[in-house]
């Protein structure tokens, strides 16, 4: 789950500020599609313009292939099914086993809060689908978070019932041990507020709140369940079984709002607890480390402590902190490091600063200056898995223009991204790059897809972008880089959607279209170069969307849309294409080539290839070779170590690198290049000559700088928001707090009132005046109605990919969490 916060910028309504820490990655086990309204698609028109700057190469299949594909070609129609929603979630890995849950809720605006459902079950990758609805009753299933499946492999699924809380005591849900064979009702001493969650490695073990506040736990998968505390706010799973929660005092209103919510730790399943932090606004579990957002001091700007021991110890970060006009923002991180965006001080500047964390979550240096962070809550970092250490993002430059930048080695140094050798720059652009949308366009209805990598595939890369001084929103054309991101190519004209199959030996994709019906298809072996061009159906459909199995393991791929049924409503319809049996030819050892990732062109130097540290030659497909990787490809890598330079070095606290070289220079404000910290309640001295080895960099020899840390036998005051006490508040701060309790409470009303009516009419919002060259919004396509927004009760590990229904509370790729 992703969260957002739009702070408001006033003191009086502190009360509305919320930090939220949040961990966990994109579900890419669920995916929704929405069906658009007649007249909603009679008024929204592709409005596209321009002319890309390349020509595809596509060629059509011959009678014989076409002839084979069209075999084995799977479609279905869901006659009768007025759905408005089609949730698909896989269940296990390579079982083939599809669950698509159809929903038709009451609109918004209705006194009606039921609604219907249906349950559908595939067990062939989706070549057939069956109405499996009577294994439930015939039961309405929540359309937000009715159905999920269980970590790894196994072959739970859980089902929640939408059942009207006034009328019932307790929600409802089905539980399946066989992938959806069958199922087994149980009654809840509870409704749950949230989606039930499963532990990461252990599925047997759930927990959820209720509507009421309430954390539950169930041990058993669902069979029975257990109270483990009363007000909780929000709550992750730490290591092993340790699950952390915040919670309110008792009798206290929006404890969130004003940073006085109890972190507690429970390591037994809920029979004991450990308070580990009070005073806190939020808190949040990533890679290991645990943060909670704090204010130190009433009134005063918001700050960060990060723990590496489950809860014992915190430290404060070597932070900005933030006003109440300001926020973070975790945007990645693992067992190594942090990607932390800091707003830059200032109402709605719509940009920040990127730090990077040291392995301990403490130490913080400038990564990246004017980073884009819209006023939506939306950020276009992105983590290219295909290749260790790469990330996009985009900047907003002091002049409106919004650029793309790029980094190969986790944020140590960041470019602009090379123009295609086969486009040709547009004769008014002065700064000719390659510029990459990503959530904000996504969110924007720009794009329908957002940047793709998968780590099976080795360095492949696709996304939506232009070429010219800056994002332009005239025509997103599609862009493929088969080396992470070092160099691209123009593939293909107008938005699409797509998907990696095959590891990478396989790719495939459909235009976008609003306004008209689609009935083929494009696909290509040789990553993007050329594409086939497949019709797949004779009866165009309106597209919803593309599906795979996650892990590009598949080769199949479903087409879904909606086309008029013979009595002229809308039909869902699925088609399944299978493409093992066109590209059958297993791949030998001949299709392949040992490629040293990282590496230029040319490049005779000892240190070409060197990243963090370190070489990688890889075992990959020859674009040439069209044969299939098969469900048993696995990465094949080997790795060398590479002598110190100061690219595997970041500029440490207080330094910055000049631009176009590796020199670090010592910050104007920075003097004598000593930093003084409180660390575990001793004063630690930091002197250093500006550098700091980047987390993770392997390295050996070489470039070493002078850098010592040292404890003192001074102690210091440890501000950090122990269990023990509770921060000072003397009388005339009380006094204060009565004060502004008044007026906080005048606030909430009113600021209440204002996000109930933003959340309903979000058109009314002012949007932000980025500069996207020639951009074109109609306002229609940035309104997000109450049905597609997600359940007001978000927590860490909500992970729906709403596709084209997007809500400002709901994001679905990155990992953009408000602090």
């Amino acid at each position: 789950m992703n969260w957002r916060l739009l702070v408001l910028g006033t003191v009086w309504l502190l009360v509305l500020v919320e930090d939220a820490f949040v961990n966990g990655t994109r579900n890419a086990r669920t995916v929704t599609f929405f069906r658009a309204p007649r007249a909603h698609r009679r008024r929204t028109r592709d409005t596209w313009t321009g002319q890309s700057g390349f020509t595809v190469c596509k060629s059509a299949l011959s009678p014989k292939d076409r002839a084979l594909l069209l075999s084995h070609t799977h479609e279905t129609g869901f006659h009768g099914d007025d759905g408005s929603s089609f949730t698909l979630t896989w269940v296990g890995d390579g079982t083939g086993v599809i669950l698509v849950l159809s929903t038709l809720s009451a609109p918004s605006d209705s006194f009606y809060e039921g609604g219907s459902s249906r349950l559908y079950r595939s067990q062939d990758y989706g070549k057939s689908f069956h109405d499996i609805s009577q294994a439930i009753n015939n039961t309405f299933i929540k359309k937000d978070f009715g159905i999920s499946a269980g970590p790894g492999n196994p072959q739970q699924v859980i089902l929640t019932a939408n059942l009207p809380f006034t009328e019932t005591t307790g929600g409802l849900i089905f539980t399946s041990m066989d992938a959806g064979v069958t199922f087994r009702s149980v009654q809840l001493p509870f409704h749950p507020a949230q989606a039930i969650q499963f532990h990461y490695q252990d599925p047997k073990y759930l927990v959820v709140i209720g509507i009421d506040d309430e954390l539950w736990l169930s041990q058993d998968f669902g069979n029975s369940w257990s109270h483990v505390h009363e007000g909780v706010h929000t709550f992750t799973w730490g290591s092993g079984i340790t699950l952390f929660f915040s919670s309110s005092p008792k009798g206290t209103v929006e404890a969130a709002r004003r940073g006085e919510l109890i972190l507690r730790r429970t390591q037994d399943l809920g029979k004991t607890f450990t308070t580990i932090s009070k005073n806190i606004f939020s808190f949040g579990y990533i890679g290991g480390f645990l943060f909670t957002s704090v204010m130190e001091k009433l009134g005063s700007p918001r700050v960060i402590y990060v723990s590496l021991d489950q809860g014992d110890n915190f430290n404060k970060a070597q932070l900005p902190s933030a006003t109440t006009e300001q926020f973070y923002s975790v945007l990645d991180g693992d067992e190594d490091m942090i990607f932390m965006h800091v707003d830059n001080p200032g109402e709605d500047t719509y940009f920040g600063t990127i730090y990077t964390s040291d392995d301990r979550g403490i130490l913080y240096s400038k990564s990246l200056e004017r980073h884009l962070f819209g006023g939506e809550g939306k950020s276009d970092f992105t983590n290219v898995t295909s290749l260790r250490g790469v990330y996009l993002t985009n900047i907003l430059e002091e002049d409106g223009r919004i650029r793309s930048v790029i980094s190969f080695d986790r944020g140590g140094q960041w470019r602009f991204l090379k123009k295609p050798e086969n486009v040709d720059c547009p004769e008014i652009s002065k700064k000719c790059n390659l510029h990459i949308h990503g959530e904000h366009s996504h969110f924007s209805g720009i794009t329908p897809m957002l940047p793709l990598s998968e780590p099976t595939a080795t360095g492949l890369v696709i996304a939506h972008g232009g070429v010219g001084d800056s994002i332009s929103a005239t025509r997103p054309d599609v862009y493929v880089s088969g080396d992470g991101g070092y160099t691209w190519w123009g593939t293909l004209r107008g938005p699409h959607h797509y998907s990696i199959l095959d590891s990478g030996g396989l790719i495939v994709a459909v235009e976008a279209h609003r306004d008209r019906q689609i009935s083929s298809m494009k696909f290509s072996t040789d990553e993007g170069q050329c594409w086939n061009i497949f019709n797949f159906t004779d009866h165009p459909i309106f597209l919803a969307g593309l599906a795979s199995e996650p892990g590009t393991k598949t080769m199949n791929i479903s087409i879904f849309g909606y086309r008029p049924d013979d009595d002229d409503q809308p039909m869902w319809v699925a088609v399944t294409i299978d493409f093992e049996h066109l590209l059958t030819r297993e791949c030998g050892e001949q299709d392949y080539v040992k490629w040293l990732a990282h590496s230029e062109y040319g490049s005779e130097s000892e240190m070409d290839g060197c990243v963090l540290g370190y070489k990688e030659t890889f075992r990959r497909l020859k674009k040439l070779s069209a044969c299939r990787n098969g469900r048993g490809y696995v990465v094949s890598r080997q790795q060398s170590p590479c002598p110190c330079t100061k690219e595997d070095y970041m500029c440490d606290v207080g330094f910055y690198r000049h631009e176009n070289t590796s020199e670090c220079l010592p910050q104007s404000d920075f003097l004598n290049h000593t930093l003084e910290m409180c660390l575990n309640g001793e004063l630690e001295d930091l002197r250093t000559t500006g550098y700091r080895k980047i987390p993770a960099d392997k390295c050996e020899g070489g470039f070493s700088p002078s850098r010592r840390e040292g404890a003192g036998k001074k102690h210091c005051e440890d501000l950090s928001p122990s269990p023990s006490s509770s921060l000072p508040r003397s009388k005339g701060i009380l006094a204060l707090i009565l004060v502004c309790t008044c007026v906080g409470i005048i606030g909430l009303v009113i600021a209440a009132g204002l996000i109930i009516t933003s959340r309903k009419i979000n058109c009314r919002q002012r949007l932000p005046e980025y500069w996207f060259s020639a951009l074109q919004l109609q306002e229609n396509d940035l309104c997000v109605t109450n049905e597609s927004s997600p359940s007001s009760k978000l927590h860490s590990f909500q992970n729906q990919d709403d596709s084209d229904d997007v809500s400002l509370l709901h994001q679905t790729i990155s990992s953009n969490n408000i602090l």
